[in-house]
């Protein structure tokens, strides 16, 4: 009936709405039960659970077998880490399968048959399950006492496949990887030219007192290769060019050749190739989401043009405004487009709507999200304007900025002064009595400014949250001191008492004081600027962390399962034998480097026993002495080339990018105080995107292969 067909309109219309808002594909069922389903999965509750169980899955690499339950890492002191029962972590990840399981078959269904067939993604996550599921079989026919699980190294792929900016990032690095390949190239000639100029060099000799460079760094291609390696990330710089510098000043001409070349010229022509090229693929893919954008509002026009209550015109369509307000009231959107996009619908005051007019009113979606701060409140009292006018006035915020910089002065002198004094020399009468005051100080200063700007208006701005916040703490910090110590006096230095000693509660205080003083970071413009960029790449460039994360996550899980084992603790007689022989056959620079590393980094061994070691220790210590099969500098030197050069220039391209759009917009435009302008990925982009046009949005549209339009 016309009732039901214009149900079936409307539903189609919000659910294309959606997809505009979220940049989704609008390729998928359109039918009402499937429209029902579409949305109960993209629902908030729907997509929480899926997260939760993305997270709980990876979090299990934390207590599998070898667990990183434990307080230290130092072998010494560490006590057996606790291991799950055999069934345990193997049913919570039966149940994440199974969620994993509903989420493809619901996707499969919604897209339908024809459109699964062309989705990689999908097919790939299928294949990811079903080989999960039967390396989790196996793992419980061996009653989890295998060594190798496949199923931990595909673990990452859910987080991946579950993003979509982070599946296009993935295409845009690897459409960028043929650029990046050829400077890598070039970086691998400049390696084995001087790997060889090194060997020539550093040749044997008849002295063999002479050869320290020789025994140390060059003995063969191999060590040749690395020690040029290792100094191109200049960890063992200067300690690969002490020996010869030692005999010979002249040969440092050699390592200043090698360093400047690699490090400042090719480097950094890398991170120029990757920024200039991955800018132009990230563009594209923005691009691409734009596209969607407009093509999902152009699909709810034309559904909404069906309507019976529409005019029917054989030359244009129209959309009627009751039927969109009614769309809108239903739509999942954030409050401000929907405001916005109501009040400019009632500026226009027309009843029908043409597609080029229904499409610029979500135009609204496409602008800064702005936030404007409340109202100061208005005082009848003479005497409480003139206290706003003062409070309320920047100088106050300026002394304010003062105040906290002598309160970190005075820190630094009494800590200077204290440094060489021993514990019970110490008097903490004078610091407690500094923090004191000046916390006094934050607690009427916070009171006077929410009495100048109001409560809403103070809370409205980060700066100030941030500053109450931890006025807050420090004032309960002081007043626990004061009820477990009592007040500062000359001489105090009172027995421990409750959880913390007074000087650990007088530490404390401290640390949160000197936190504080980053209150001054809005009030200098271009430490503002830099601030403002890290914390939008923090919240809107989410999917190169989770890239990040899967990058880490899985070659950790692959060191656990390749060197396992390999490394032998400390303690162990045998190892520590070997060492002897091995210190007593090497260079003074190796011994030296060896006793530090085991002196100062002596939980380097539980690296590749537990999920959170850390790498780079064990990297050097392996590479140094030899106790693994020298195929293992593969691993470390591809967790190199991708962690490092890859990864961090693509960061730092990305920081570049956002950091260069703020500063033509602050150029181009006056801050306005009471307004914050928030920008996403897209919106960098959108001032050299270009419009899709309307023949491409409709051959787009004709092409759905699950909506019939009716022109």
């Amino acid at each position: 009936g016309t009732g039901a067909d214009n149900d079936l309109y409307i539903n189609q219309a919000i659910v294309f709405i959606e997809d505009a808002i979220q940049y989704r594909s609008i390729n998928h069922r359109v039918d009402s039960k499937s429209l029902g389903l579409y949305r109960w999965y993209y629902s908030r509750t729907c997509q929480w659970i899926l997260g939760l169980t993305i997270t709980v899955i990876l979090a299990l690499a934390f207590i599998e077998k070898p667990s990183s339950l434990t307080i230290t890492s130092d072998v010494r002191y560490r006590l057996p880490a606790w291991n799950p029962p055999c069934g345990l972590t193997e049913s919570i990840e039966l149940l994440c399968f199974l969620v994993f399981a509903i989420d493809v078959s619901v996707k499969s269904y919604l897209i339908g048959w024809e459109e699964f067939w062309k989705n990689k993604w999908l097919m790939a996550y299928i294949l990811t399950l079903i080989v999960s599921l039967t390396d989790w079989i196996v793992s419980l026919s061996f009653f989890c006492a295998e060594d190798l699980r496949i199923r931990r190294i595909l673990r990452p792929f859910f987080l991946l496949q579950n993003s979509s900016m982070m599946k296009k990032t993935l295409k845009s690095i690897n459409s960028t990887l043929p650029e990046m390949a050829s400077v890598v190239l070039l970086l691998a000639v400049h390696l084995s030219l001087f790997t060889m100029f090194a060997m020539l060099l550093f040749a044997r000799t008849k002295d063999g007192q002479q050869d320290k460079e020789w025994v140390a760094y060059f003995r063969n291609l191999p060590d040749a290769l690395t020690s040029l390696l290792v100094l191109l990330t200049t960890a063992n710089n200067p300690d690969v060019m002490i020996p010869a510098y030692s005999k010979n000043r002249a040969y440092s001409i050699f390592f200043i050749l090698f360093t400047v070349l690699g490090n400042l010229f090719l480097m950094h022509l890398l991170t120029a190739i990757i920024y200039n090229q991955f800018r132009g693929y990230l563009l594209k893919s923005v691009q691409s989401s734009l596209f969607r954008r407009r093509l999902g509002i152009r699909a709810a026009f034309e559904v909404l043009s069906s309507l019976k209550e529409t005019p029917a015109n054989s030359q244009q369509s129209y959309v009627s405004a009751g039927a969109l307000l009614q769309v809108l009231q239903k739509a999942e959107m954030d409050s401000r487009c929907r405001q916005a996009i109501i009040r400019s619908l009632k500026i226009c005051s027309c009843d029908q709507l043409s597609a080029a007019q229904f499409q610029k009113l979500f135009e609204e979606l496409d602008k800064d999200a702005i936030k404007q701060h409340p109202p100061t409140p208005e005082y009848q009292s003479h005497f409480m304007q003139k206290m706003q006018f003062v409070f309320g006035h920047p100088y106050f915020g300026y002394l304010g900025n003062v105040v906290a910089l002598a309160n970190i002065v005075s820190i630094c002198v009494v800590l200077v002064m204290d440094a060489d004094k021993q514990p019970s020399e110490r008097d903490d009468f004078f610091l407690g009595a500094i923090n004191c005051f000046f916390i006094l100080y934050y607690v009427l200063e916070m009171l006077l400014k929410i009495i100048a700007m109001g409560l809403k208006r103070y809370l409205s701005y980060p700066s100030n949250r941030f500053d109450g916040l931890l006025t807050v703490i420090l004032l309960v910090l002081e007043i626990a001191t004061f009820a477990v110590y009592g007040f500062p006096h000359p001489g105090w230095r009172p027995e421990f008492m409750g959880l913390l000693s007074l000087w650990d509660m007088v530490r404390l205080v401290n640390m949160f004081i000197v936190f504080r003083f980053l209150r001054i970071i809005p009030n200098m413009k271009f430490m503002a600027l830099v601030v403002t960029t890290l914390l939008d790449l923090v919240k809107n460039l989410r999917a190169f962390a989770g890239i990040l994360v899967v990058v880490f996550y899985a070659f950790a899980i692959t060191g656990i399962m390749l060197f396992k084992g390999a490394v032998v603790p400390v303690g162990n007689t045998r190892l520590n034998f070997f060492l002897i022989i091995f210190l007593s056959q090497t260079s003074f620079y190796i011994k030296k480097e060896i006793v530090l590393y085991f002196k100062e980094k002596c939980d380097f061994m539980a690296l590749f026993g537990h999920f959170q070691a850390e790498i780079i220790y064990c990297l050097l210590y392996l590479l140094s002495v030899n106790l693994i099969c020298r195929w293992a500098k593969i691993y470390f030197v591809a967790w190199w080339l991708i962690s490092s050069v890859i990864w961090v220039n693509l960061f730092i391209a990305l920081l570049l990018e956002n950091f260069i759009h703020k500063w033509d917009r602050r150029c181009h435009r006056e801050p306005v105080s009471d307004i914050e302008y928030q920008r996403t990925v897209e919106l960098m982009f959108r001032d050299v995107l270009e419009e899709p046009t309307e023949e491409e949005l409709m051959e787009k549209l004709h092409q759905h292969p699950h909506l019939q339009l009716c022109r």
